[in-house]
């Protein structure tokens, strides 16, 4: 095997910045720099897990590879094409290849969709079944993939629990065959046990049909359980990246020692004996000057206020911090 592949996803530089308006004409007043000039790259077949606080930017990074929110900087290249240079119709094709999987799956489903007509929006959209009753046994295919009965697919959504609507998104994402699926927090609304489950089936479609992912989540508790990757994301950076052994077992920036510090353990010794990164996050639109995590970080010193630290990479990892 390749230990380089080309990627199939490769980020660079992408700022994605929200005005601030106010006053009776609503005139801008500054900016709000949710995502700052974020680097990453996916491989064919692999999971990165985008990790941080709420707020820290991750789901407009995903939201942004999609072009759902427009960047105003920066690259994102799929399968070698730079998407953000890509023509209002051209994105149609590009988004059968990129499918994203949100949060809350009650809001993700119309109320007045049968599970079956949810699961082949994408098939109708892209013209993919020829006829009714290959769309009916394409839906029930997709339904056994995601270990849902196929009997089910004339119910409506309050008929279903949390976790099987999330099966019911999951298989209306792969409907279109994509490479890349983008998880959004897609079970940090489940229970426990629940949870598992859908990490264990995401997996297994992994292995199955050669998916790549972004899983995005606030919790390093459940990455390691599916990804082969970390970046470390405060403020609209990425200040640290590695392999999910690296990451949990050596942590090198702060922010992501007090995130690890936070993850409920068994042993009072091990991670949770902190309650996490001390304090509130800044705001965004006035982030801090030098180091943002810096108010924030117990190991910080004078040039941390007052330079920001770039990432350095090494031995395949990186880490934006001057220790």
């Amino acid at each position: 095997m390749n230990p380089n592949p080309t990627p199939l996803l490769e980020v660079s530089g992408l700022r994605t910045w929200f005005a601030v308006r106010g006053g009776i004409l609503q005139q801008e007043r500054g900016w709000v720099r949710a995502v700052d000039g974020v680097d990453l790259t996916i491989a064919p077949g692999e999971t990165l897990a985008l990790v941080g606080e709420s707020g820290c930017g991750k789901t407009t990074v995903g939201r942004s590879i999609l072009r759902l929110v427009e960047p105003r900087a920066g690259a994102v290249r799929f399968e070698g094409i730079d998407i953000l240079e890509l023509a209002a119709g051209e994105l149609r094709a590009y988004r059968k290849r990129i499918q994203i999987v949100f949060q809350d799956s009650t809001s993700a489903l119309d109320p007045r969709q049968q599970a079956r007509d949810a699961i082949a929006e994408g098939l109708d959209a892209f013209g993919m079944s020829k006829s009714r009753i290959a769309r009916t046994e394409r839906v029930a295919e997709l339904m056994e993939m995601v270990r849902l009965d196929p009997d089910l697919m004339t119910r409506y959504p309050h008929e279903f629990s949390g976790g099987q609507k999330q099966r019911i998104c999951i298989a209306r994402a792969l409907a279109v065959e994509p490479r890349l699926l983008i998880c959004d927090e897609s079970v940090s609304a489940l229970d426990v046990s629940i949870q598992a489950q859908i990490l264990n089936l995401l997996r297994d479609l992994k292995s199955r049909l050669g998916l790549a992912y972004l899983f995005i989540t606030h919790d390093l508790g459940v990455v390691g359980n599916i990804a082969d990757r970390i970046a470390v994301m405060y403020l609209g950076k990425i200040v640290e990246t590695g392999t999910v052994g690296q990451i949990l077992d050596d942590p090198q920036h702060p922010y992501t020692k007090a995130l690890l510090a936070s993850v409920p353990s068994l042993d009072p010794a091990q991670r949770g004996a902190q309650a996490g990164p001390a304090g509130e996050a800044p705001d965004p639109a006035n982030p801090p000057s030098g180091c943002h995590f810096h108010p924030r970080c117990p190991y910080a010193f004078e040039r941390c206020a007052k330079e920001a630290p770039t990432m350095e990479e090494i031995a395949g990892r990186a880490s934006r911090c001057f220790l």
